[in-house]
């Protein structure tokens, strides 16, 4: 039988690790055909390695240069794009405006706009023309649990997630009826190579390193699991895929129903 995504020629931005390596694997499973943009040569490296015919292109999301050769790599090798995902992000560990030196909101600020939200723009102008083209395009953002519930982040990445609503928003508003545009709230996840910014000295620091981490997602949720990516990328599939065709402007949230606490 023909997966979910039979014939889809999807871009995944930010595809080297986390929950970008899983829609990955999760699309190429459902016989999607996929090109990927992702920033570090050595996951580049490995991709090239472990998906041998899939077009990686080595590049930086937060640029139009990164995103259209993407695009450019994409086209040239299937013919056309009908999905484009993004699941480029950067985090501040949970940092509180009173916690911030007044020197370094800008340089913090501009950091974590450029990652989570001016990448995004990026590549949707990239992949627009080709999208609109295909005639069942669509697009997919990850938002996070953390623009929706208090405490999942700092001012700076909360803030930056609502924005992503934003655009998920007006962007749905924009491109219907070509473009399908939707997003994702992930709860935490586990295995992830999520990091902190580099203008707060956080860019060494793992989110998935921190200490009983597995045991602290499982133990504030209701249904006590700790989500990886691959338990999240499946709903980037139904998204993807034409059972979410009467879908645009809308979030699933995998987050294991921390709703219900709230």
């Amino acid at each position: 039988m023909a997966g979910w995504l039979d014939g889809r020629r999807a871009l995944v931005i930010g595809a080297g690790s986390g929950i970008g390596r899983a829609v990955t694997s999760a699309f190429l499973a459902e016989d999607a055909r996929v090109a990927v943009l992702e920033k570090d040569a050595a996951k580049c490296a490995a991709l090239r390695e472990d998906l041998p015919g899939v077009p990686v292109v080595e590049g930086d999301a937060t640029t139009r240069r990164g995103n259209e050769a993407a695009v450019r790599a994409a086209v040239d090798a299937f013919g056309g794009l009908d999905t484009l995902v993004s699941c480029v992000g950067i985090f501040d560990f949970y940092r509180g405006l009173g916690e911030l030196d007044a020197d370094l909101i800008d340089k913090a600020f501009d950091e974590m706009f450029s990652v989570n939200v001016k990448s995004h723009l990026h590549s949707v102008k990239a992949a627009m023309p080709a999208l609109r083209a295909s005639g069942q395009g669509s697009v997919i953002l990850t938002e996070s649990t953390s623009a929706y519930y208090p405490g999942r982040g700092g001012v700076l990445y909360v803030s930056s997630k609502f924005a992503v609503r934003g655009l998920v928003t007006t962007l749905a508003y924009e491109l219907a009826p070509d473009v399908r545009v939707n997003g994702v709230a992930p709860g935490g996840t586990l295995n992830t190579d999520l990091r902190g910014l580099s203008s707060l000295g956080l860019d060494g620091r793992r989110l998935d390193d921190t200490p009983g981490r597995e045991a602290e997602l499982a133990g504030r949720v209701p249904l006590k699991v700790a989500l990886s990516g691959e338990d999240h990328a499946w709903s980037y599939v139904f998204l993807a895929s034409d059972r979410s065709r009467g879908m645009t402007g809308d979030v699933v949230h995998p987050d294991g129903g921390i709703a219900v606490k709230h």
